[in-house]
């Protein structure tokens, strides 16, 4: 069975800093992969405000999630602070990827723990149907650091 591979872009347009919480934890002692989409969801609420949108109101229209795939690096474990990065690509006229770099900042370095990405959709909640990116969305989209 062959396994995800994410290519991530090289740049992100965004970063923010998420501690790791016992509810994050599983079984198994580290974050899991439900938790994972959680603290990207965190991520993606925090890079949409810095534009001045939600995902309620992305300039007029919402947003609904697609597809999402996780590349598991490295273990995450309680108490650690992580550094989320975000960066939206794939740009079309209904849907963008957001794609995550989750790292973890050492004592003497910074790994990679995982790579996410999220196909996100422009979705109209009251008529139940995808719509257009507006076009002031559009240009905060495309802005890259």
């Amino acid at each position: 069975m062959s396994r995800i591979k994410l290519t991530v872009p090289e740049t992100f347009s965004f970063s923010t800093f998420i501690p790791i919480r016992i509810t994050d934890i599983n079984y198994g002692g580290h974050v899991g992969n439900d938790a994972v989409l959680t603290l990207v969801h965190e991520a993606r609420m925090q890079y949409l405000a810095s534009m001045g949108y939600s995902e309620m109101n992305l300039a007029g229209t919402s947003l609904i999630m697609g597809d999402a795939g996780i590349e598991f690096k490295k273990e995450l474990l309680y108490g650690q602070k992580i550094e989320v990065q975000v960066t939206a690509d794939n740009i079309s006229k209904i849907s963008f990827d957001l794609y995550y770099k989750i790292l973890i900042h050492g004592e003497e370095k910074v790994e990679v723990a995982a790579l996410i990405k999220t196909g996100m959709i422009c979705f109209d909640y009251t008529a139940r149907k995808v719509t257009a990116i507006p076009e002031e969305a559009l240009g905060k989209l495309k802005v890259k650091n």
